[in-house]
């Protein structure tokens, strides 16, 4: 069927307005609010002790669970579509955990295995290792929810190179370890890239089980996301928009390197 230019034309019109009353209008009020009394409020609500601490330790969550979720989708990706096991199908199962359960749900978990009460909340408690209320229990939280995007952007990668080259480099004297650095990684950069970007997003954004795990508590165990949802309920909305306006300039970053780096991807 062919569609007229006159239809391509409507329905570009209606999908960005769409967009726009969705996404760009709410952003765009966002930070509308956040500069409506000026600089000077806007600078003394991001100097403040608890916006301080609540980035640095979005950011330290947030690089962790990064490091941590790549070295693992990584390892999963290569497992899933370079093993043999039978056991494969579970570990695909598992992985796809994160996208079916609620981070409310993940957050009460974490409770009963590591509160006070938990599984391993006794144990934890005689060696002296908060877990829960703590910002150990925020990095578990959040490793668990961005735990699949890596894997799943760079699986579909790993299948489409195949293995001759790496097979190639294992004939001319290659380790495993040569091969994965120097035939496999440049292969997979690209939809590895990809992976990150959007573990970041998730990572940066995470509100759900963080809040059940941490405690909200002010200076300690805040994280932007949190620090937002707590001014607003104190009617600080300044401070509110502010902080929702320094993690939408972090999450608009963020889309920025995706766009970036989406081209490349489509051409593997």
């Amino acid at each position: 069927m062919t569609v007229t230019r006159p239809a391509r034309i409507g329905l570009r019109v209606i999908a960005l307005a769409y967009l726009a009353l969705l996404l760009l209008l709410p952003v765009g009020l966002v930070f509308e609010k956040t500069f409506a009394q000026g600089l000077s409020s806007v600078w003394t609500a991001l100097s403040t002790p608890a916006a301080i601490s609540a980035f640095w330790l979005t950011v330290e969550i947030g690089v962790i669970a990064v490091v941590a979720n790549t070295v693992f989708g990584v390892v999963c990706a290569l497992v899933l579509v370079r093993g043999r096991g039978r056991a494969r199908w579970l570990l695909d199962v598992v992985i796809e955990v994160p996208f079916v359960i609620s981070p409310v749900i993940v957050g009460l978990s974490l409770i009963l295995v590591y509160g006070t009460t938990g599984w391993f909340g006794k144990w934890l408690a005689v060696h002296g290792i908060a877990v829960i209320f703590n910002p150990l229990g925020m990095i578990l939280a959040t490793v668990f929810v961005s735990l699949p995007f890596v894997v799943r952007e760079v699986a579909p990668v790993l299948r489409e190179v195949g293995i001759e080259q790496e097979e190639a480099a294992a004939t001319l004297g290659a380790s495993r370890l040569q091969t994965f650095l120097r035939v496999t990684l440049p292969s997979i950069r690209w939809g590895l890239a990809y992976g990150i970007v959007l573990t970041t997003a998730r990572a940066l954004g995470e509100f759900g089980a963080v809040l059940i795990v941490s405690g909200n508590i002010a200076g300690k165990t805040q994280t932007l996301p949190l620090l937002v949802d707590t001014r607003f309920y104190n009617f600080d909305s300044t401070g509110a928009y502010t902080a929702g306006a320094l993690l939408a300039a972090i999450s608009i970053f963020v889309l920025l390197i995706m766009t970036v780096t989406a081209p490349d991807r489509r051409r593997l």
